[in-house]
């Protein structure tokens, strides 16, 4: 009898785990998840349009400085001229829509106490400091010139002449980081998309920088002078469409959803497009006034669809669960499936 009995509770526990009783099985199914009554996930990040300004006039501003420093060093006068004041002025309006932003100015000025390496943030705001200070001088100069050297500053006006030239290369130094670190900040967070993308996005902010700022040059600068800022454009188109494409290729096919969807994917196709037209204009007469200045503006605002539209395809993905979970989900599976079980990862499952 206790034979029997005993055979008796080892096929219930058999059939109780649903295998053939040589190992463990599950008993409830895989649980679909997404998140509680379908709240995101992330918290979004509490960025206004202020910011995707700030995206841009910092792209305008770091290629302008590359621009006024290659015109300084090849004797291009009113490139150098437009391109430093253009310099000047992006980075201002950047500076005050970042703050804007924050809320208080003195908050800004709190982020200068330390220099620490591993945030984007606080590196980036020494390189917008560094960048301002530098076009700021080159930017002074030309403005005493264009007024006849009218400007109250005295003995000043001589330290300034020696100054000018060392702090628009200065500023040239700061212009690459600061067209880029933006990219690198977007990257950083936990937003789907903008953590999606953050192997590619540096390459496509660089190319929307040279986009800004060639067409700039382009729209304010005769075409006698402006040969620099053409080649400029058009390596900036190559690379803006190159890079957006291998991004999107490269990213999860879930995050990479709202940089082809809604308002975000509206921007992004139309900033293609411009970029293409620009990019064909300035190719093929660029030498025409009318034809660079137009090519310009299509440039220009090639360059400012493409941050808002990243912008925006961040700020949406944050909103949706789906787009932080089944990324998640796929990427465990993955690792399983290469054979990866014993970290955090897998066996937290």
């Amino acid at each position: 009898m206790s034979t029997v009995a005993d055979g008796s509770r080892r096929g219930k526990r058999r059939r109780r785990g649903g295998g053939d009783g040589g190992r463990e099985m599950p008993m409830v199914p895989d649980v679909q998840f997404t998140s509680y009554y379908g709240r995101p996930v992330v918290k979004p990040a509490p960025w206004t349009h202020e910011i995707a300004a700030y995206l841009f006039l910092g792209g305008l501003a770091g290629g302008s400085g590359i621009l006024a420093a290659g015109a300084q060093l090849t004797g291009r006068k009113v490139l150098r001229r437009n391109s430093r004041l253009a310099a000047l002025v992006a980075i201002a309006l950047s500076a005050a829509a970042l703050i804007s932003d924050l809320g208080r100015p003195e908050r800004f000025v709190n982020m200068l106490r330390t220099i620490k390496l591993t945030s984007p943030m606080s590196l980036g705001s020494w390189i917008l400091s560094g960048f301002g200070a530098g076009a700021g001088v080159a930017a002074a100069a030309e403005v005493d010139r264009m007024t006849g050297e009218r400007l109250p500053l005295g003995p000043l006006r001589s330290v300034l002449r020696v100054a000018e030239g060392p702090a628009g290369l200065e500023a040239a130094v700061f212009a690459a980081p600061l067209a880029v670190y933006t990219a690198v900040l977007l990257g950083d967070t936990a937003t789907p998309t903008w953590h999606g993308a953050h192997r590619d996005l540096p390459f496509v902010f660089v190319s929307s920088a040279s986009l800004a700022s060639g067409g700039l040059a382009m729209l304010t600068t005769p075409v006698t002078e402006a040969g620099p800022a053409r080649r400029l454009a058009v390596l900036g188109v190559i690379g803006d469409v190159i890079a957006t494409r291998a991004m999107e290729h490269r990213m999860d096919p879930i995050t990479a959803e709202p940089l082809r969807q809604g308002r975000a994917g509206l921007m992004l196709r139309c900033s293609e497009g411009l970029a293409i037209a620009g990019g064909v204009g300035t190719l093929l007469g660029g030498r025409n006034r009318g034809v660079a200045a137009l090519s310009g503006l299509a440039l220009l605002g090639a360059s400012a669809l493409t941050r808002l539209g990243v912008f925006e395809a961040g700020i949406e993905s944050a909103k949706d669960p789906r787009y932080t979970i089944e990324p998640q989900k796929r990427r465990l599976a993955a690792r399983r499936a290469a054979g990866i079980t014993g970290d955090s990862i897998t066996t937290a499952g």
